[in-house]
């Protein structure tokens, strides 16, 4: 049986079994879906459940300051602030639209300030925890300038080789990167060597179909899984409850 961090809370819900009782240790997870998908009610699940089964986790988030997140994580009953405060939890805001935070520089030099992947690689703090979450990692991408500059030229594909091979180093350490993107925003030079370098693929789909928004995972890759993994998992958001499994029958 392969090592696995457990995203726990079975007795609420299915998720960790439906996920084969985990991430794979020492892997990249790559986590894709449009606007509204779910990428981070499930990011925010797994943030929550590998907390409570005592991983330590880094969640970087390119939409949510600290308290956003708690309050949002507190609606779905995932409370995170024992975690933050014994330090089990670290979260950093990279504050794309202004200067990078993740670092922690008040006063960043106005050449690197917003180079959000240089300092990113260079905050050994962040790389420390088990897993690291970035929620929003195409938002922290389309906004560091030295990549906007790249990208103008085509020459995408380099940075993103060096990103990937900086992720290896870290997976490589039994550490585990969880990646959300939305493939709108990205092109597809960005996001084939992403595609390519992951251990876990998860494909979010949804539709409507009346008044209901079905969402649902699609797995198109798991490497290391402990047990069964379903091929195709649909989930559901609610108030006070959080991500739910759902199964449908078909008439």
């Amino acid at each position: 049986m392969p090592d696995l961090y457990n995203l726990g809370l079975e007795e609420r819900d299915r998720v960790n079994p439906s996920l084969g009782g985990g991430l794979p240790e020492g892997s990249i997870v790559l986590i894709e879906g449009k606007h509204g998908a779910g990428k981070s009610v499930i990011t925010q699940r797994f943030c929550y459940g590998l907390c409570e089964t005592g991983t330590n986790v880094t969640y970087v988030s390119a939409e949510h300051t600290a308290g956003g997140l708690i309050k949002q994580m507190g609606s779905m009953e995932y409370d995170i602030v024992d975690h933050l405060l014994r330090e089990q939890l670290l979260f950093l805001h990279a504050d794309v639209d202004t200067v990078d935070t993740i670092n922690g520089d008040e006063d960043p030099e106005p050449s690197t300030g917003r180079e959000l992947i240089t300092q990113m690689m260079r905050a050994e703090v962040m790389w420390r925890s088990d897993v690291i979450i970035f929620d929003g990692f195409d938002g922290i991408l389309l906004h560091d300038p030295h990549y906007e500059a790249i990208s103008e030229h085509g020459d995408a594909d380099d940075i993103m080789q060096n990103l990937i091979t900086y992720f290896r180093q870290i997976v490589g350490q039994d550490k585990t990167i969880v990646l959300t993107v939305n493939p709108d925003s990205l092109s597809r030079t960005a996001l084939r060597p992403l595609r390519d370098v992951s251990n876990v693929y998860l494909s979010l789909e949804m539709e409507s179909i009346g008044n209901e928004v079905r969402r649902k995972m699609v797995v198109k890759k798991f490497a290391g899984m402990g047990n069964q993994v379903d091929d195709n998992i649909g989930f559901a958001v609610q108030s006070g409850r959080g991500l739910t499994i759902v199964t449908r029958t078909v008439a």
